[in-house]
């Protein structure tokens, strides 16, 4: 290692005399949340347009199928809101794949 006039040793790596250190860094790695809860300020899944509109004709499980009211309102939403397949079976309605694309 150089000397200089000051006394100072200075290493030819980096300039400095003493080995360099990095700074301790834990490693923190994967999901902190993983296996914990959804938290509770995300309130109550909302419900689908379909579902709101059996709450409004009162209808039950039973009385899907028969509600004509409600088979108008699936025929003209069939592309733009869901409605379950099983039931758009039971009417022979069918949807365009290619109306959201």
């Amino acid at each position: 290692m150089p000397f200089y006039a000051n006394g100072a040793v200075r290493s030819i790596i980096c300039g400095r005399g003493e080995p360099i250190r990095l700074p301790a860094m834990s490693a923190k790695r994967g999901n902190p949340n993983w296996c914990k809860p959804w938290p509770a300020q995300l309130g109550p899944p909302i419900a689908t347009e379909f579902e709101m509109r059996v709450r409004q004709l009162h209808l039950t499980n039973q009385t899907l199928v028969t509600s004509t009211e409600l088979r108008t309102w699936c025929e003209n939403n069939r592309n733009r809101r869901y409605i379950p397949e099983s039931l758009l079976r039971k009417w022979g309605i069918t949807v365009d794949p290619d109306v959201g694309a």
